[in-house]
């Protein structure tokens, strides 16, 4: 008797060890998938079957806009660059106001989404720059022609978003700033904006189909994204991620929180979400506006809009929403 016990203790034990093994092998795998900028051909196409098969297969309301916003971001762009606070060189493109009465002082920041380009906020910069703002639209980490290898997906670059904000504070210091993000771009507005040493310069921000933590973001995408089965194989999974990318990254996903960041933030902010992204769960978005502590907010849940589509689903209700938001803090 005392021998059968001992067996199943043995094979239950080594069961769980291959289990284990198992799991942390598949969460390996699934970071430098996710993260790792020399894994970014397997994600482009990972993602092509998602958030980005939606934006290219829904049509675009705003068609004529963009197109239009394409052409002056590739006329008008001039190359920007700064340093990170760990050393890397990040790249960006600058535009000037494009309006008869350029407003002094008046700068807005742009930052992109996962696996994007600054060109995608292309309409986004356009339109700010019509109303007299200069735009910075900086090319995240690891994208572009900015360095880095381990994407931070919004945490890391929160640091590097306050790299260009000092940048535009040191060459002009009575500058008025305007954050916007969409997706990842967003968490990095948001992650930002809660950040302790965020110069006074930055007036408001806006968040467009930003995620809660990276922790709840890969919870949600397990089943869509990554095919895991089941939650009792997703949750230990992307723990085990969270370990590694604590190792190779330098964070976990649970300190990557925007609802944590919020919770610090005192300046305007508006929040954004379409009600039929299947990427980013719009849950997330009365979630951060919960834990927003700026007595200044304002939602936005956008009919029918998929990720990163609420611009090009509803553009008078999307512009309209925007812009009384920033004439109103800007008090244009």
């Amino acid at each position: 008797m005392q021998r059968i016990a001992r067996n199943v203790i043995i094979a239950t034990g080594a069961a769980a060890a291959v289990l284990s093994a198992g799991t942390f092998a598949i969460a390996d795998f699934m970071v430098h998938l996710s993260l790792d900028k020399r894994c970014t051909g397997w994600m482009e196409k990972l993602m092509s079957h998602g958030a980005a098969a939606d934006y290219l297969q829904t049509p675009h309301a705003d068609a004529a806009e963009e197109y239009e916003a394409a052409q002056w971001f590739a006329d008008a762009k001039q190359p920007v660059t700064t340093f990170s606070e760990d050393g890397l060189k990040l790249h960006g493109w600058l535009f000037d106001s494009d309006c008869v009465s350029p407003r002094p002082h008046l700068y807005a920041i742009c930052m992109h989404g996962y696996t994007g380009t600054p060109a995608e906020m292309a309409k986004y910069a356009h339109r700010f720059a019509r109303l007299g703002f200069t735009v910075l639209v900086p090319a995240q980490r690891c994208h572009e022609l900015s360095e880095g290898r381990f994407v931070g997906m919004g945490w890391l670059e929160r640091r590097d978003l306050m790299c260009w904000i000092r940048l535009i504070v040191e060459s002009d210091p009575e500058a008025r700033i305007l954050l916007d993000g969409i997706s990842m771009g967003a968490a990095t507005v948001m992650m930002a904006a809660g950040e302790p040493d965020l110069p006074r310069n930055v007036v408001a921000a806006i968040e467009d189909c930003g995620y809660c933590s990276v922790w709840e973001q890969f919870l949600y995408n397990a089943k869509g994204m990554y095919h895991l089965p089941r939650r009792w194989m997703a949750v230990p999974t992307v723990a085990a991620m969270s370990l590694i990318s604590k190792h190779l990254a330098g964070y976990d996903f649970k300190e990557a929180s925007s609802i944590n960041a919020l919770r610090h933030t005192t300046i305007p902010m508006m929040f954004i979400h379409g009600s039929n992204d299947t990427f980013v769960n719009p849950v997330f978005l009365d979630r951060n506006f919960a834990a927003c502590s700026s007595i200044d907010r304002e939602r936005l849940l956008v009919p029918g809009a998929a990720h990163a589509m609420s611009a090009s689903t509803h553009p008078e209700l999307y512009w309209r929403r925007v812009t009384n938001f920033i004439t109103r803090t800007f008090k244009l």
